[in-house]
């Protein structure tokens, strides 16, 4: 007997990852596996594959028809890769809860080190932010437009398409891939919430929510909360090319960050230090636009 039904999308990595929440709430809730139903739902941003998200709706091109299914009650909870997800959600929207987070670091696939590349190499990427990395440590590159699924972006490389690309590491492990090369957060701060798979509720649904919130990881939503707290005080959108990575101690919480210009030309970044419940997200992100350069700084409205 179907108890609960989990909405996704229908790309192999986004249904490993709601395989991943069936089974820990079949575990939490000491239920057969077959009690969680997962209901594949087709987005728009698996449909258009031939231009950036930030030329046709952003982020929310990931979430809308999860978001229709789960108002419309046709879902229970819906599961997100959560650098997908849009910094402000509806209200009526609850993240109920996050699986723990997985490799936070970029892979690159076709070389061992970004240094290694060939001169003028063509990378493919659709991240703003990769681009900007990339460029900030090697000029000489070119980045073209590369969207699709881990297959297809690995195919392009494999097909001599581009030189190169890079992938989340927390995808390619949870898909079993064992390629591409890490890149230290050092050189390339990854994406906000990068590696982490969140579960939304309706807010109103009381059951639902206490039901998903069984299978919380604390330290992975708090971290990932202060990140999405950053973006929204930067009020970063598709083209702003951002990082972030907070990490928890005990009950310290640090949060690192970093802006750049669209070309990498100019970057700013730094860090803030403070106990869980701390609002350091915006204290952070007044910090970076008020050092920021103007080239960077145009691209966050916070500024």
């Amino acid at each position: 007997m179907v108890r609960f039904r989990l909405g996704t999308r229908g790309s192999p990595l986004a249904l490993t990852q709601a395989h991943m929440v069936r089974a820990a709430l079949a575990v939490a809730q000491g239920w057969d596996q077959d009690a969680v139903q997962i209901v594949p739902i087709k987005t728009t941003g698996d449909r258009v594959q031939d231009r950036a998200l930030a030329e046709i709706g952003g982020k929310a091109l990931w979430t809308k028809e999860l978001d229709r299914a789960l108002y419309d009650g046709e879902i229970d909870a819906s599961v997100h890769s959560m650098k997908d997800v849009e910094t402000i959600r509806p209200d009526w929207l609850h993240i109920a809860a996050m699986l723990p987070r997985a490799d936070v670091r970029d892979r690159l696939i076709g070389a061992e080190t970004i240094a290694e590349l060939r001169p003028g190499a063509v990378i493919g990427t659709s991240s703003p932010r990769r681009r900007a990395q990339l460029l900030s440590h090697r000029p000489d590159l070119t980045i073209t437009l590369l969207r699709g699924n881990v297959d297809t972006r690995l195919a392009a490389v494999a097909n001599g398409d581009v030189d190169a690309t890079l992938l989340a590491a927390a995808g390619l492990d949870r898909l079993g891939r064992d390629v591409g090369h890490a890149v230290p957060t050092d050189q390339m701060l990854p994406a906000p919430s990068q590696g982490a798979v969140g579960i939304e509720t309706r807010a109103d649904d009381d059951a639902a929510t206490m039901l998903v919130a069984s299978i919380d990881h604390a330290e992975t939503h708090a971290c990932v909360m202060a990140e999405r707290a950053l973006l929204a005080a930067l009020a970063a959108d598709c083209h702003s090319p951002v990082a972030a990575l907070a990490s928890l101690a005990g009950e310290m919480l640090t949060l690192r960050a970093e802006l750049l210009a669209e070309d990498g030309s100019a970057r700013v970044g730094g860090w803030v230090e403070g106990a869980l419940g701390e609002e350091l997200g915006p204290r952070l992100a007044i910090e970076l636009l008020d050092r920021a350069p103007p080239e960077v700084r145009r691209l966050f409205a916070g500024g």
